[in-house]
């Protein structure tokens, strides 16, 4: 019998830029390195090793995004093309936009993870994760000083898989890097020190939710390469292009994947996770989900809708300027009945998804401008994510901040009058929740303006004066907690503890960014403009 000859498969290996992906490397090496760090260095010293570590490595990585964004080779005019990485990372403008602000904000984040005497000389961690709640094992980790330094790495790994995921150009490849980013969140969101059973509720629901919308994203994927024959968004859009617009399987496979990317940006009806894992969560891991996790969602959602199916905006455009008025009604409602601080601001984060959803379905060009000075939609919704991130890592560090008893006082009648006893206290709440709001001379008045001008050019005129409108009951969730922080009698049962250093570095560079960006826009919506176009490789 003779043996079969194969014909042999000729293989071109790919070409890969490990320059333009130095960013992305040195937080997914930082990572584990972090690893390595919990299994050898001695108890004592793993918390230092571990913040330096993760401070050095996003400084690095923040260095390397600023450095490169006008060379050759970071640059906009020569992608990463189909022969490097198989096509599947696009690095244009829009990712270096969105790397440097992931990057950024999670280098707040980290910086009040950080902090170890927050609750009477404690961290905001529990000491042992998996010690049952109340049992003698987590009290004696507890009385040996025992801490958690493995969210720094934990942190990190989700980073890497933010800023895999904006830059993802397939969609099995964003689908990697969405599980990425959620799988440490899941395990993160379980480790508050005080409250262990509701982080714990939290983390399970946060895991079930999202196991199952990762799921749907996943089908999604597989209907829409039963469509096109590829997971490549170029192909998806020139399987469109060539008159493929009636197949069921696109807008069956969109439907699902939408689902998956809409849950992590806590868009109704996918919002149920926010508010019970916001507030079991420990608030620096609740600042870091809050800003990143949308910022890293709704880059991807840019991407996918504005590269794959750019060319069927007519479309979709009115299934997300529906969903934005239902997020839009639905957040401020809900917010303004909340008792916890902490559930109130995750509400404040899903109307502002319906703000961003906004700004997304009044597109009207994939350029960064139509104009000299004005916004596009990609440059209006990046300017709208910087400035809702400032203000939320602000309102998350002020959180860390009010206690009574030694723990977290997030009851909304716990922080009356604060405001008027610790001015500094209330300057910082006032700052970052007037931002929120939308009021002038701060940034988010600005981003949106940015969001409601691109819903009015792009003939969505309805839905900007629907935001508008729902702006207003918004205002009035954080006009409460003004008016509790500056108009109730003050409780002395409660107390404000003094900022860290890393706290009072966060809360420093917030304030002044949104009022820096509020009263001068001008620089960073030309840099957002300069780099928001998205740019698609050509296969074959």
């Amino acid at each position: 019998m003779t043996a079969a000859v194969l014909p042999l498969l000729e293989f071109t290996p790919p070409t890969i830029d490990y320059v333009r992906l130095l960013p992305f490397l040195i937080v997914m090496a930082a990572a584990c390195l972090g690893v390595l760090v919990e299994a050898f260095v001695r108890r004592a010293w793993r918390h230092e090793v571990q913040v330096g570590l993760a401070l050095v490595a996003l400084v690095c990585a923040l260095a390397v995004i600023v450095t490169g964004w006008g060379s050759d080779a970071l640059g906009l005019a020569d992608p990463i093309g189909p022969d490097q990485l198989v096509g599947s990372v696009m690095v244009d403008g829009p990712t270096q936009v969105f790397w440097l602000m992931l990057v950024l904000f999670a280098l707040l984040s980290v910086c009040l993870m950080a902090e170890r005497r927050v609750y009477a000389g404690r961290n905001a961690f529990a000491p042992m994760a998996a010690a049952i709640p109340g049992s003698r094992a987590e009290a004696e980790a507890d009385q040996a000083g025992l801490e958690h330094a493995e969210v720094f790495p934990l942190t990190l790994f989700s980073l890497s898989g933010m800023m895999l995921f904006v830059a993802a150009d397939d969609l099995l490849l964003m689908f990697v890097g969405l599980e990425i980013l959620s799988l440490p969140l899941y395990v993160l969101a379980a480790l508050a020190r005080h409250r262990r059973l509701v982080s714990q509720e939290a983390a399970l629901k946060y895991f079930l939710l999202g196991a199952a919308a990762s799921a749907i994203f996943l089908f999604g994927a597989a209907l829409l390469f039963a469509y096109a024959g590829s997971f490549d968004f170029d192909l998806i859009a020139l399987r469109y292009d060539h008159g493929a617009a009636a197949d069921r399987l696109l807008w069956a496979g969109l439907g699902l994947i939408l689902v998956g990317l809409l849950f992590k940006i806590s868009a109704v009806p996918f919002h149920s996770w926010a508010p019970d894992t916001y507030q079991g969560a420990p608030t620096p891991v609740t600042a870091f989900m809050a800003v990143c996790t949308k910022i890293a969602a709704v880059a991807a959602l840019l991407r996918l809708l504005f590269v794959a199916l750019g060319a069927a905006r007519w479309t979709w455009q009115p299934i997300i300027a529906g969903l934005a008025v239902l997020t839009m009604l639905v957040g401020p409602l809900l917010g303004a009945v909340q008792h916890n601080v902490k559930r109130l601001l995750a509400y404040s984060s899903v109307a502002h998804a319906g703000f961003l959803l906004t700004g997304l379905a009044g597109a009207l060009t994939l350029q960064s401008g139509l104009t000299e000075g004005q916004f596009g939609a990609v440059s209006a919704i990046s300017f709208y994510l910087v400035a809702y991130g400032l203000a939320t890592i602000a309102c998350f560090a002020a959180v860390t901040l009010v206690q009574s008893g030694g723990r977290e006082a997030t009851e909304l009648a716990a922080w009356s009058g604060l405001g008027r006893r610790h001015p500094w206290f209330g300057l910082v709440m006032l700052v970052s929740l007037l931002s929120l709001a939308g009021i002038p001379l701060t940034a988010g008045f600005v981003g949106k303006f940015a969001i409601f001008t691109t819903a009015w050019r792009g003939g969505y005129w309805w839905l900007a004066l629907a935001g508008v409108l729902f702006s207003l009951v918004a205002a009035y969730v954080y006009v409460r907690l003004l008016v509790t922080l500056f108009f109730r009698p003050s409780d002395d049962q409660v107390e404000l503890r003094l900022p860290g250093p890393a706290t009072a570095v966060v809360l420093t560079l917030t304030v002044i960014g949104s009022l820096a960006f509020g009263l001068v826009p001008g620089p960073l919506a030309d840099l957002l403009g300069q780099a928001s176009v998205f740019l698609r490789s050509v296969h074959g």
